[in-house]
């Protein structure tokens, strides 16, 4: 039986993704310092006995019992809000943290996947984003903490591949959305439906011109665990929608799928806010035979009627 340690458990990708593994017949370790996941995304997986939660905050040394097959590294702040409240945390969980799962990796003479992110092409001169791009990102600006900690785990995941023979993967992730993402999260879907859903005004950024691809979860992680089990090795991967959609579009298609009153409102770009972000899917789909399934508005349905339940209900 396989077994795979997850950092960022109890986040909203780190726990789709436990829930994967264990359906797949997987072991879980999973580690979480619960700095910004949230313990309830684990309630049901608790029930599973090859399923055990550890509260670790991974930038200190990983000690683990037993057999590691594969390290699945997904802690990090990952939203605008999270990475700009703990700057320097974010910094040491993409350099210390990512050090600690190589070391982890190695040790047990295991892999390591490193979810990455589409960040990594900051604001982008390029469109779509093919994996050979290097990027265009500010490294002294706000959003600089979270942007050159994924590129610095990159490379030291890379330096690992090349030093030590670890087997790595770097999955590449765009925006993505979906059930279990909390609703202070900061990021535009979470923001618009919870707004929707009080009929409160929705925030849009500058004209709502600048463009977003959105996948669901349920894609995205079918795409993580494809990468997982394919003979990829080194190369990172794109995984997201490839469809773009304005922001304003996508704030004016939250409001009818809710049935909202909520009237949209214009606020200031944050600083070095993305014009375009739009993935290059070319080499998932040549070598995954991946490409996302859920349309934009059905995910959103989804997500609404989730978080009806789980905002307002629960």
């Amino acid at each position: 039986m396989p077994r795979a340690v997850v950092t960022g458990a109890a986040g909203f990708l780190g726990s789709h993704l436990c829930d994967r593994l264990l359906g797949e017949g997987w072991e879980v370790l999973a580690l979480d310092s619960l700095l910004t996941g949230q313990a309830a995304n684990l309630d049901a997986t608790l029930e599973n006995d090859r399923f055990v939660f550890r509260r670790q905050d991974v930038t200190h040394h990983l000690h683990v019992e037993g057999a590691v097959d594969w390290v699945l590294h997904l802690a990090s702040p990952a939203s605008p809000t999270d990475y700009l409240n703990h700057p320097i945390h974010t910094l040491k969980v993409g350099a210390l943290g990512t050090l600690n799962a190589l070391g982890l990796a190695k040790a047990k003479g295991g892999g390591l996947l490193l979810t990455s992110t589409s960040e990594v092409y900051g604001d982008p001169l390029v469109h779509p984003q093919p994996e050979s791009y290097w990027g265009n990102v500010n490294p002294i600006g706000p959003r600089g903490v979270y942007d050159e900690a994924k590129r610095y785990a990159e490379a030291m995941v890379m330096a690992y591949h090349r030093a030590h023979d670890v087997p790595v993967k770097i999955v590449r992730i765009f925006n993505t959305y979906g059930p279990r993402m909390r609703r202070d999260d900061g990021r535009a879907v979470p923001t618009f439906i919870d707004h929707a859903l009080r009929d409160q005004p929705i925030p849009v950024h500058g004209d709502g011109s600048q463009t977003r691809s959105l996948c669901y979860v349920d894609d995205l992680i079918e795409g993580i665990w494809r990468l997982l089990g394919s003979d990829l090795v080194g190369e990172p991967i794109n995984l997201g929608n490839p469809e773009e959609v304005k922001v304003l579009d996508l704030a004016r298609t939250v409001v009818s799928l809710a049935g909202s009153r909520s009237e949209i409102v214009f606020a200031e770009r944050p600083v070095d806010d993305p014009e375009v972000r739009c993935p290059d899917i070319s080499r998932a789909r040549t070598t995954l035979g991946w490409e996302p399934r859920v349309g934009l508005s059905e995910g959103l349905e989804r997500t609404i009627a989730w978080a009806r339940e789980a905002w307002l209900l629960g």
